[in-house]
């Protein structure tokens, strides 16, 4: 039996690339799902895909870096399909025969290759949100309050009132007027 597995990283990407491959490839199952590859915990999908495998089925991958994004992390994940009895088969890659060494050896090194990309894109975020930084962009959430409510609400705070009954006056958690201390 063929059990298709697709994952895109972020809810704003689309599935139906990769599940038309896999229709097309004769999946009887496809387990999809919108998760972090960086995440090697949170992937529910994949779990059940894998608990499917029986002795003799195949997992099917539209690409091998949707279900992995490091080397560890791979190897694991073809152990437990081997321990099953499964193989894995990775349509963008038709040459791979993943029933031998050779080929199980280089869908590691296809692992390690994901595991770099992931670097590379955490690394090119880091340095975008830094010179974003030095351009003076502000980072996160806007302010809760405007710069005249935050001191008219330290000025009632010097006067002696609470935080949460200034809180609760401009309809805020209290934590927010503790920290304008």
């Amino acid at each position: 039996m063929l059990i298709g597995y697709a994952r895109v990283s972020t809810i704003h990407q689309n599935l139906d690339r990769q599940l038309g491959a896999l229709l097309a490839a004769g999946c009887v199952a496809i387990f999809a799902e919108k998760a972090s590859g960086r995440d090697v915990r949170n992937r529910p999908e994949l779990e059940k895909a894998i608990q499917a495998l029986g002795n003799g089925d195949v997992l099917v991958l539209a690409e091998w870096d949707r279900a992995t994004r490091s080397m560890m992390d791979g190897i694991a994940i073809m152990q437990r399909v081997g321990d099953r009895g499964a193989t894995i088969k990775v349509l963008d890659k038709p040459h791979l025969d993943l029933s031998t060494r050779m080929g199980q050896g280089f869908l590691a090194f296809l692992s390690a290759l994901a595991e770099e990309e992931r670097e590379r894109i955490h690394k090119r975020a880091a340095e975008g949100r830094s010179a974003a930084r030095r351009r003076g962009v502000r980072m996160g959430r806007r302010p809760k309050l405007t710069q005249h409510q935050q001191q008219t609400a330290r000025t009632r705070l010097a006067r002696g009132e609470s935080c949460r009954t200034v809180a609760a006056d401009m309809a805020v958690h209290h934590a927010t007027i503790a920290r304008l201390r």
